[in-house]
């Protein structure tokens, strides 16, 4: 059974290759959205790549996903730091979720150092450029894995 997967971006992330490359690197979205699909196939996931710098088709896609019980993988760009509508719709999940980020929010400007979406979140991935979803992914594969069948207790040896 392959499990389907959005990867949501917000803000700004459809600019990647041109924006900051020194923050975000030279790779493009196109490039991005490539690699998860890539990587996806790889973990037997069907992964759905999208990119909006508008709040409300972001969170829009967030129900979306909880009414499927859809894990997502979420870039929420700058709205990491303010959005408590995002955060709120983020809280509904019925399915994993991991935060990814690029570079790495800590290491940069202070207004960049709280996330109001890593408390509804699974985990977080930051600071690995490109990789961050690929270990994001991952983890949603590992986090949806059907459970290994648990041995029942031995017989009893015979005396």
């Amino acid at each position: 059974m392959i499990t389907q997967v959005l990867v949501l971006n917000g803000p700004n992330l459809g600019r990647l290759g041109v924006r900051e490359p020194e923050v975000y690197g030279e790779a493009s979205f196109d490039d991005l959205a490539e690699l998860c699909r890539s990587t996806g196939r790889t973990l037997g996931l069907h992964t759905d790549v999208r990119q909006t710098d508008d709040e409300s088709e972001l969170i829009s896609w967030v129900h979306e996903a909880a009414d499927a019980r859809m894990p997502v993988v979420l870039n929420p760009g700058a709205f990491t730091h303010y959005s408590y509508a995002l955060r709120d719709a983020l809280a509904m999940r019925t399915a994993p979720a991991v935060e990814v980020h690029i570079s790495n929010p800590a290491a940069r400007e202070s207004f960049r150092h709280t996330s109001v979406i890593a408390a509804v979140a699974d985990g977080t991935i930051a600071g690995f450029g490109l990789l961050s979803y690929q270990l994001a992914l991952q983890a949603i594969a590992a986090m949806t894995a059907e459970p290994a069948p648990v041995p029942g207790p031995e017989e009893p040896a015979a005396p």
